[in-house]
């Protein structure tokens, strides 16, 4: 048995004998070692409060150890080849039955939409190859129940799970929340256990995929053995959210927004570390919605015309980039070296004396990361992440790709890209990965993973039929 499965009181046995032990063959053979034996079994008081603080220590120590987390494996959803959504399919859809008044908006939707860095093999939702294609509720509930039910069933395959053994259900849905429930879904479908614990997030916005793992994180840190296997799905329906109106801002959203979904296993139990992909290290989730700006860059209303629609105003961009320097401040005493922490410190401290003259230097977080998931929220996220880290075409080639394939999946996106890591081979033991992702609010969310085992080919990568075609000059 292994000592990390033993019960505390067989651990504090073993301890004690191998002390015991040592302090005899101590005695035996050295002259200090046997003074101080002879003080402590002549001092029974003082002797009997050092064993006690001692076995008070071990037992904290144990007790409050924090367990580690995995990530067992993941799946992300591919929809049919039927259900692609190429630049005619869009073009055909906006002109369909008339669902524009004026020419202006297609026209802008065109601009966006070959500016966006999409390609022709991104998803659309079932409804928009319906005769009628008209979105109802129907259509919702189909889209999501296409992705999910794919996703779990490759996922528990995948790990050997089975639904009995599933402890926690993290279903997050942006901004489709259906009566029942998503997770009252799964559990119906997979007839969970009674005493299963089910959450169910909406309005997380993109970064709920992080949000979602760093609950799971915190439940399995804090719930000891008694929890084991969290379940984490992470979806979107984009069906009920196409807009019909005018308002440009709100436009955007048609433009980007494709079909997607994952679902992941993640575990404390040590016995599957020899299994599992990644160890999760470090979680960090800042919130800026206090700040009237970064509230309302991304924000559901009606239009004048009372059409409900996604805003996404042109302030978006500058408050992602300025919420991103806050969130990194955070993470980088937590990842960085100590070298390169003791030159980002001077920097933040000259910076300022000087009155905000000097502004502080950007870690090099690619000294911290063999591997970096950039949110890939749409072109000019992309390329403002880029701008304020720093980084090169190649740091962001996978997230450039990922859209490009994919689209904006939303939630699920950094799944995706994590997938493009593995089809490429980029990936091995030891190697560290940064998950980046922006969220409606304005959160900002970071994984930090640790690859605790070479991957192996998975053949439901999404990445398996392209990704010899990448990567792409698109840019």
């Amino acid at each position: 048995m292994e000592l990390s499965n033993m019960p505390i009181h067989h651990r504090l046995q073993l301890l004690i004998f191998s002390l015991l032990s040592s302090a005899v063959l101590l005695h035996a053979t050295h002259p200090i070692a046997a003074a101080i034996l002879r003080f402590l079994t002549t001092n029974l008081l003082l002797n009997a409060i050092i064993s006690l603080l001692t076995t008070i220590l071990i037992f904290l120590h144990f007790r409050l150890r924090s367990h580690p987390v995995f990530l067992l494996n993941y799946s992300c959803f591919q929809p049919p080849n039927h259900r692609k959504c190429t630049y005619q399919l869009a073009n055909d859809f906006v002109l369909h039955g008339g669902r524009f008044t004026t020419p202006e908006p297609v026209k802008f939707m065109r601009n966006i939409y070959l500016k966006s860095g999409l390609g022709n093999d991104t998803y659309a939702p079932p409804f928009m190859f319906e005769k009628d294609q008209t979105p109802t509720m129907k259509n919702a509930v189909q889209e999501a129940e296409e992705g999910i039910f794919s996703s779990v069933d490759s996922v528990l395959a995948k790990t050997l799970i089975l639904p009995e053994e599933i402890d926690v259900v993290i279903v997050t849905g942006g901004s489709f929340s259906p009566s029942p429930s998503l997770a009252s879904l799964i559990v119906n479908r997979y007839n969970l256990r009674p005493d299963v614990k089910t959450y169910n997030l909406s309005g997380m916005g993109c970064s709920s995929g992080v949000i979602s793992i760093d609950l799971a994180y915190r439940i399995l840190r804090g719930g000891g053995r008694k929890i084991k296997n969290v379940l984490v799905v992470v979806t979107e329906s984009i069906t009920l959210n196409w807009y019909d109106g005018e308002e440009r801002s709100m436009l955007v959203t048609n433009c980007i927004f494709r079909v997607g979904c994952a679902a992941a296993i993640i575990t404390n139990d040590p016995s599957r570390r020899s299994t599992a992909k990644m160890e999760l290290q470090h979680c960090l989730r800042t919130h800026h919605g206090a700040d009237d700006s970064a509230y309302h860059a991304a924000f559901q209303e009606e239009d004048g015309k009372g059409i409900t629609g996604v805003s996404l105003t042109k302030d978006l961009i500058r408050v992602a980039g300025l919420n991103l320097r806050q969130h990194i401040k955070i993470l980088a005493p937590r990842v960085l070296s100590l070298n390169q922490l003791v030159g980002y410190v001077c920097s933040v401290v000259s910076s300022v004396m000087s009155g905000g003259q000097m502004k502080p230097v950007v870690p090099d977080f690619t000294m911290a990361f063999e591997h970096i998931c950039v949110h890939t929220g749409g072109k000019a996220v992309i390329e403002q992440v880029a701008r304020v880290l720093k980084f090169n075409d190649s740091v962001t080639e996978p997230a450039r790709m990922c859209l490009n394939r994919f689209g904006n999946t939303s939630s699920s996106l950094v799944f995706y890209e994590l997938a493009y890591f593995e089809a490429k081979n980029r990936v091995k033991k030891g190697d560290k990965m940064w998950m980046l992702a922006f969220g409606t609010g304005f959160k900002v969310g970071s994984l930090v993973w640790k690859w605790v085992n070479d991957p192996e080919t998975e053949l439901d990568n999404p990445w398996n039929d392209s990704i010899g075609q990448y990567p792409l000059k698109i840019w």
